[in-house]
């Protein structure tokens, strides 16, 4: 599954077009690098965001294509 919409679906970002926006913008890392909305996530990424002054670290422990939203926390564990 592509970056910018597993960020969507598992509701860490809420619209894919801003999950986009901020893997061009070098806000997204994945494994350390800098990450783009294409790059296709695995089970066991370190998925890295920079929200203005805060940073969130996640690690992927699945990827699907539809989850509901009380499931979709499910999809990550927070580091």
């Amino acid at each position: 599954m592509r970056l910018d919409k597993y960020l969507k679906v598992s509701r860490l970002i809420k619209r894919r077009t801003v999950a986009n926006e901020a893997c061009d913008n070098g806000l997204v890392t994945v494994n350390g690098k800098p990450a783009r909305a294409s790059y296709e996530v695995k089970e066991g990424d370190q998925i890295t965001l920079r929200f203005g002054v805060r940073t969130v670290t996640v690690e992927v422990l699945s990827v699907q294509e539809t989850v509901r939203q009380s499931d979709a926390a499910a999809l990550y564990r927070q580091i």
